[in-house]
C-alpha cells in the first residue's frame, strides 16, 4: 500500500495515502439536467488536474459519439492524472473505452457488473455463475487492451459477501488491479460498510494484489461517513464528486472527504495529494457549468461554511479563530479569488491569466472573441475576477456551439402599475425574426417572446439566478433547465444585465435541446 512516514515529537506516525478518484464527469453528469458539453468537460478536467485528483473518470465512452469524443479529448489533454472510462462488462463497451483513453499518459478501464441477488435476478436475468464468468472474461479482455483495470461489483452494499469473495478473487487473478465496492443505492451504514471492507480484505487470498476502492451514494446522507469508515478498514481509494453531484441524492462529496482526512489526520492516519486551495474554485466551476447551485450551508464550499452570525461565536473568533473554526477558509480556496485584470489589460495578459486558470482557446478567432467580450465587460465592471473570466468563457463557448437560435436584439422593462413587456429579435437559422410579449415580469415576458418564435413545446423545469461576484455591478449567472419528452438540458448565460443573461440562458437551452445527442444508460444499456 502507498504510505508516507512523518516524525512528530510524540513518535512515529504512518500516514497511508488515499487515492482520490473523481467521477464528476461520469456519475455526476447522470444527475438530471447536469449534462455537459465536450468543452465544458475538458475545462472541468483541467481544473481537477490542478486540484491534483489522482484519477479522473472522464465518462462512459460507449454512451454516445459525443461521450466518446469527450473522453478522448480529456485523455489527450490531461497529463498528470489517470484518465478513466466506465464500461459495462461487455466487449463493445470495453473496446470503446480502450480506444477513448488510448491517448492518455495514464489510462484506465473501469468495468462493472451487478452482484446483488436483486440485480442479478431482475435486471441482468443471470445466475451467479453466469455473472462470475462474464466478470472474469471482461477483466481479461480489458487487461489485454490496457495495463490499468478497475472492476466494480454493482450494488455491493446488498450483495452476499461469500459471492463477492468468489468474484473478487477471480477478477484479481484475471488482471484487475483495483476492486471497487460500491454502495450503489446508499443503503449501507458506516459500521456495517467498514466491516464489509475489512472482511473482504481479510478473507480474499489475493487481496494484497489489488487496491480496494469504495463508491458511496448519499440516499441516507451517509456517503461520506461510509467512505471514511471504508478507508479506516483498509480501502485505499475513494470515488467521489465535486459538490457531491450525482444520481438521486448524489455521491460522496470530494471536498468533505478530503478535508475530513486532512483535519482529523490524528485519528484517521490518512493523507491525500489534493491541492486543497483549489477546492472552492473547482466547486464554483462545476456549479456554474451544471447549473446546480451550492446550498449556503454546504460543508467546506457553501457560502456560509465559514460565516459566523452569533455574537458569542464572533467574539470567540476574534479572540482565537480555533474557538469556532476547525479549518482555515483560505486552505480550501476562500478569499483567494483575486483581482486579475482591468479595462487597460492587453491581450497577452488576458491570455496568460486564462492559461493559469487552465483555459486554452481552440484558435485565434476564439481568443479574439473572448478578448473582445472581456473588453466590453471591463467597461461595465470596475473589477474583473477569476469567476467573471470563467463565466465569460462559458458564454463564448455556448455561442460557438451549433446554433439554430441566436439573440440579436432585446428590449424589456417594467414599471409600477403596468404589465411588463419585451421585444426581441432572434436569428433563426440566420433569418431574423421579431417578437413581442407581455408577462408577469420582464424575464417572463422575454421567455414568452422567445417561445412565440421557437414554439419548442418544452417545460421550464428550473430557472436560477446567482451573482458571480460581489457588488451591484456583478454579472448575473443564469441557469435555465428545459425538459421535453423525457430529455433534459441545462442552458447558461451571464451578463451584468439579468434579463439579457436570462435570454442567453434560455436560447442556449433551446440550442442544446435542438441538438440530437441520444445517450446509452450505463445501467441498462437503453437509449
Amino acid at each position: 500500500m502507498f504510505h508516507y512516514v512523518y516524525f512528530f515529537t510524540s513518535g512515529l506516525l504512518i500516514l497511508y495515502q488515499v487515492i482520490i478518484f473523481d467521477t464528476t464527469l461520469r456519475d455526476g453528469e447522470q444527475s438530471p439536467g447536469a449534462a455537459m458539453t465536450k468543452d465544458e468537460k475538458v475545462r472541468i478536467a483541467k481544473s481537477l488536474e490542478i486540484l491534483k485528483v489522482d484519477v479522473i473518470e472522464a465518462g462512459f465512452a460507449i454512451a454516445s459519439p459525443g461521450d466518446f469524443e469527450a473522453v478522448k479529448s480529456i485523455a489527450e489533454t490531461i497529463k498528470d492524472s489517470t484518465v478513466c472510462s466506465l464500461s459495462r462488462a461487455l466487449p463493445k463497451d470495453i473496446e470503446a473505452a480502450a480506444q477513448a483513453v488510448q491517448p492518455a499518459a495514464r489510462g484506465r478501464i473501469h468495468t462493472f457488473i451487478a452482484t446483488s441477488p436483486l440485480h442479478m435476478k431482475h435486471k441482468l436475468c443471470m445466475t451467479p455463475d453466469q455473472v462470475l464468468e462474464q466478470a472474469v472474461a471482461s477483466v481479461k479482455l480489458a487487461r489485454n487492451l490496457i495495463d490499468d483495470v478497475e472492476f466494480s461489483l454493482e450494488d455491493a452494499g446488498r450483495s452476499d459477501i461469500d459471492f463477492m469473495c468468489r468474484v473478487i478473487e477471480a477478477v484479481i487473478d484475471a488482471g484487475a488491479s483495483t476492486i471497487n465496492i460500491p454502495d450503489t443505492v446508499g443503503y449501507a451504514l458506516p459500521h456495517q460498510f467498514g466491516n464489509t471492507i475489512a472482511q473482504l480484505i481479510e478473507r480474499i487470498p489475493n487481496s494484497d494484489k489489488a487496491i480496494f476502492s469504495v463508491h458511496c451514494h448519499n440516499d441516507l446522507g451517509l456517503a461520506v461517513a461510509n467512505s471514511l469508515s471504508a478507508v479506516v478498514n483498509g480501502a485505499r481509494q475513494i470515488e467521489c464528486t465535486i459538490n457531491g453531484l450525482g444520481e438521486r441524492a448524489g455521491n460522496a462529496s470530494l471536498e468533505e472527504i478530503v478535508m475530513a482526512i486532512r483535519t482529523r489526520q490524528d485519528e484517521l492516519r490518512l493523507e491525500t495529494g489534493i491541492n486543497t486551495q483549489h477546492i472552492v474554485p473547482t466547486s464554483r466551476l462545476v456549479s456554474g457549468i451544471t447549473g446546480f447551485p451550492v446550498q449556503p450551508n454546504k460543508a467546506i464550499v457553501g457560502a456560509n461554511a465559514f460565516a459566523h452570525e452569533s455574537g458569542i461565536h464572533q467574539d470567540g473568533i476574534l479572540k482565537n479563530r480555533e474557538t469556532y473554526e476547525i479549518m482555515k477558509a483560505e486552505d480550501v480556496g476562500w478569499n483567494t479569488n483575486r483581482l486579475t485584470l482591468g479595462k487597460l489589460s492587453g491581450r497577452s495578459a488576458f491570455q496568460s491569466r486564462m492559461e493559469e486558470l487552465g483555459i486554452t482557446f481552440a484558435d485565434r478567432n476564439e481568443l479574439t472573441e473572448a478578448f473582445s467580450r472581456f473588453k466590453v465587460l471591463a467597461d461595465k465592471k470596475s473589477e474583473i475576477f477569476d469567476d467573471d473570466l470563467q463565466a465569460l468563457v462559458s458564454d463564448v463557448r455556448s455561442g460557438n456551439e451549433e446554433e439554430k437560435y441566436r439573440l440579436v436584439e432585446l428590449e424589456a422593462g417594467s414599471s409600477t402599475g403596468k404589465t411588463p413587456e419585451a421585444r426581441l429579435v432572434i436569428a433563426v437559422d440566420s433569418e431574423e425574426v421579431e417578437a413581442r410579449s407581455a408577462g408577469d415580469g420582464p424575464v417572463d415576458a422575454v421567455f414568452k417572446a422567445i417561445e412565440s418564435i421557437a414554439d419548442s413545446g418544452a417545460h421550464l423545469a428550473l430557472y436560477n439566478v446567482s451573482a458571480i461576484t460581489s457588488g451591484t455591478d456583478s454579472q448575473g449567472d443564469v441557469s435555465v433547465r428545459l425538459e421535453k419528452q423525457g430529455r433534459i438540458v441545462n442552458g447558461s448565460g451571464a451578463d451584468t444585465d439579468i434579463v439579457v443573461a436570462s435570454a442567453k440562458a434560455y436560447i442556449n437551452a433551446l440550442n442544446l435541446l435542438n441538438a440530437d445527442h441520444p445517450k446509452t444508460n450505463p445501467q441498462t444499456g437503453n437509449l
